[in-house]
């Protein structure tokens, strides 16, 4: 019996409409070539569909999703609806809703890009962000007090549990056991003297159960640093809801372009339908363009199909992208020409022939 595997796909807003389809082209060119089948369903949720309907989901929206093996999304967010309501009422609300409490982020330089750092190769450049999805500093539990007035304050609350530290700790140990065995807990305890000494404490618990994976803590201070000096010192990177959001787009920043960068929102227990999208945002300014980069788009396709389980199909399509760089098919932001369908086009080529 074929495979088959439903998908339900969301391209949100902006250059979405543009990355996500071609995405989907490439995705079932690597289904074709690998005996599957996916079965697509596009929704048009986001912040035009707020506009349209006062909110960025449906009522139903999490049943309809719930029933997919897995959510392709582009991103979202528009200059006209307030910068606060995506993260709340569509991303972080999915990511808990569907417990996505990994959040799978790698940072590699591939064959052919010219990064900005210029000592460093392909062979420095690999690691992957796994960043704590659902709690932390990202709870959104907090308020204020009399704003205007000038007593008037502001407060937020990060929120960190043993259950929450410990299952995103196991993945990360056992990803770095099929990678180079190194594991670095990214934290800022000796601030935050209280929730992030939590986290080292708990992180350091956990890493006795991997005795072969060489462990250790570094500050956010000195990661941030070493990412740009010595990035060759990362495997698997394990952090905070904050600190891995900026650090994954630092790491974005390095492999050449955040156009680049593939994400994955993950519920390993596979209880719920995972989510998958590039790092940047929906990129108003050059939407509808035809010149956005769709490749961390279709690398977070291949992070989709390695998440179902067609892992030859991902490795498939992840060497299409390296091939398609190498040819120098390059969009704008990697000092290229080339257009958005072009890149995917010779992409689909690649998975093909390859």
């Amino acid at each position: 019996m074929t495979r088959k595997y439903r998908l339900a796909v969301v391209p949100g807003d902006g250059i979405g409409w543009e990355i996500v389809p071609v995405g989907v082209q490439v995705l079932q060119a690597a289904a074709a070539r690998g005996g599957f089948e996916l079965a697509t369903e596009t929704f048009p949720y986001g912040a035009a569909y707020y506009q349209k309907t006062g909110q960025f989901l449906p009522d139903e929206g999490l049943d309809i999703l719930r029933k997919f093996d897995a959510i392709y999304f582009g991103a979202v967010g528009l200059p006209e609806v307030d910068d606060t309501l995506p993260a709340k009422l569509f991303t972080f609300h999915i990511r808990k809703s569907f417990n996505q409490y990994v959040n799978y982020r790698p940072a590699r330089l591939l064959p052919g890009i010219r990064g900005p750092l210029r000592n460093k190769t392909a062979a420095d450049i690999d690691f992957i962000v796994i960043r704590e999805n659902t709690e932390g500093e990202f709870v959104q539990v907090g308020g204020f007090v009399r704003p205007e007035a000038p007593e008037g304050f502001a407060l937020d609350t990060s929120v960190f549990t043993r259950q929450g530290i410990e299952r995103v700790a196991h993945y990360s140990f056992r990803l770095a056991q099929r990678r180079r065995r190194r594991v670095t807990s990214i934290t800022k305890s000796n601030t935050l003297i209280h929730s992030l000494a939590f986290w080292d404490r708990v992180i350091a618990e956990v890493s006795r159960s991997y005795p072969d994976v060489t462990y250790r803590k570094m500050y956010v201070d000195n990661a941030s640093a070493n990412f740009v000096l010595h990035p060759e010192y990362f495997d698997v990177i394990l952090t905070t809801n904050f600190i891995g959001d900026i650090l994954s787009d630092l790491g974005g920043a390095i492999m050449g372009s955040l156009g680049l960068g593939p994400s994955g929102n993950i519920n390993p227990e596979k209880e719920f339908p995972s989510m998958f999208e590039p790092i940047h945002g929906s990129a108003p300014d050059i939407a509808g363009q035809g010149i956005a980069n769709p490749i961390g788009t279709i690398w977070a396709g291949a992070l989709m199909l390695e998440h179902l389980g067609e892992s030859q199909a991902a490795g498939l399509v992840v060497r299409a992208i390296e091939k398609t760089v190498q040819d120098g098919v390059l969009t704008a932001d990697l000092g290229g020409t080339a257009r958005t369908i072009e890149v995917a086009q010779r992409v689909i080529q690649n998975v093909r022939e390859l």
